[in-house]
């Protein structure tokens, strides 16, 4: 029998369920385990800014420090859902990787403009503190937009999302970026590494014990950092020259604005939106919840409008913009634990790590292999979390034509960026690109009641 649309899909391997409220030992091991999968990718787009723009040692650090703080509130937010602000689900916040850039680009054209640093950063932040009001804006409209959001679109856009980030996952599994440049990549040191961990991932994850499932990642990852320090590979450099104590303060650098660059800001927001919705319906869907329904759309528009205040606190403090992140999702689906408390845990540990760099730090130092290992696992169960959206609806041939279609161009873009360079930034990137073209489509090609749908059936989900 399918699946009706709007009940949540049966969760059989749920551990813990959204209200549940794990032991303590248990609740901390999990919160690792998402930490784990998120903290590298949280602090490198800060890192990557700072090396881009020449930014001093110590302002790098603060926007680092600074990205993990702000991380920790958007999260307590999110999960705790304070009146109409947070989706009430286990939705982590991370520094958003689309304004990375967007970030170098401006930068790099205001410091030919004869910009210093400061005043640099401070129109950088000011632009998207503001931007971010928009998509606290938009979380009212998507009430509104019922016939355009559909599952058949939600689900592309997750499953976009999951097939852009498999290229980062198998990039560090053949040695990350750094491998490319010094000729070391896809190495058989490093295919061996990263093959170790993910084969301890799948080893741990098939097992019927709660807790072993629930720390197979983190397992995975701690094996494979222990084999590449004997193989001497971690890089210690990272943790030299940084403070003791990072203390925020609101707007440090100063606060300056630019209509130019706001508007491409403003662009990357909605691309943010667009995802933010994506990422909360996978959620919604690997937490057992409905992903249609008065529940699901008060989810959403709380989540949205977290994403939207998490960036202003984020960009006040000194943070680049951030976002739900998709990752977790893929460690929700793992470990079996969609408890939103785990949030909680989550969001203590960032702030306290980001009070103190040399600790947050001491996590970039974990080897790309080591991390591509888990990721590649993690962000393919992200893409089949959007397949299970698309076909919770059921879908039929108009479905399927928009799903195939939408894909093609998203994934057009991934591997021919150059395909839309004269078209707006908006069109450039993938997920956006098979999003957008979801939404057109699913405005365009008329309905056929008449034809039989495919479901999801429920067979599938053990």
């Amino acid at each position: 029998m399918g699946m009706q649309v709007g009940k949540p899909q049966t969760a059989a391997d749920l551990v813990y369920r959204l209200e549940d409220k794990p032991p303590f030992f248990s609740a901390l091991l999990s919160a690792m385990t998402h930490l784990l999968a998120i903290f590298v990718p949280m602090v490198t787009p800060a890192l990557i800014v700072g090396s881009a723009l020449q930014l001093p040692l110590e302002m790098t650090a603060y926007l680092v420090s600074m990205a993990m703080v702000a991380s920790g509130v958007g999260t307590y937010l999110q999960v705790n859902r304070f009146g109409p602000i947070g989706s009430g689900m286990l939705s982590i916040q991370s520094v958003n990787f689309s304004f990375v850039t967007v970030m170098i680009a401006l930068g790099s054209g205001m410091k030919a403009g004869g910009l210093d640093e400061n005043a640099m950063i401070s129109t950088l932040l000011g632009v998207s503190f503001v931007g971010a009001f928009l998509v606290m804006g938009a979380a009212w409209v998507l009430p509104y937009l019922q016939k355009v959001i559909t599952p058949t679109v939600s689900g592309v856009v997750v499953l976009m999302i999951g097939l852009s980030l498999i290229h980062v996952g198998i990039t560090d599994f053949g040695g990350g970026f750094a491998a490319k440049d010094n000729g070391t990549f896809g190495s058989w040191q490093n295919l061996g590494l990263a093959g170790m961990v993910l084969m301890i991932v799948l080893l741990f994850n098939c097992l019927r014990n709660p807790f072993w499932r629930m720390g197979g990642i983190a397992i995975g990852l701690i094996a494979g950092y222990i084999v590449a320090l004997m193989l001497g590979m971690v890089d210690f450099s990272p943790l030299h020259n940084l403070p003791l104590l990072t203390i925020p303060v609101p707007f440090k650098y100063g606060f300056a604005f630019d209509w130019h660059a706001f508007l491409l800001a403003a662009t990357i927001y909605l691309l943010s939106v667009f995802e933010a919705v994506g990422d909360l319906t996978a959620t919604a869907m690997v937490s057992d919840r409905p992903i249609e329904g008065e529940e699901y759309r008060s989810r959403l528009r709380g989540g949205v409008m977290a994403d939207g205040l998490v960036s202003v606190i984020a960009t006040a403090l000194g943070s680049l913009p951030l976002t739900t992140f998709a990752q977790n999702n893929g460690v929700i689906q793992m470990t079996g634990v969609a408890s939103r408390h785990i949030g909680k845990y989550i969001a203590a540990i960032l702030v306290i790590l980001g009070l103190f760099p040399m600790v947050g730090r001491f996590f970039t130092t974990i080897p790309s292999p080591v991390l591509g290992g888990a990721m590649v696992l993690m962000f393919g169960l992200i893409a089949i979390a959007g397949i299970r959206i698309i076909m919770s609806a059921g879908i039929r041939r108009r479905e399927a034509i928009i799903c195939a279609t939408s894909v093609g161009l998203g994934l057009g873009v991934a591997f021919e960026p150059a395909v839309f360079a004269q078209l707006p930034i908006l069109f450039q990137n993938p997920i956006c690109m098979g999003g957008l073209a979801a939404v057109a489509l699913n405005l365009i090609l008329p309905q056929d009641a008449q034809e039989q749908a495919v479901y999801l059936s429920g067979d599938l989900d053990h």
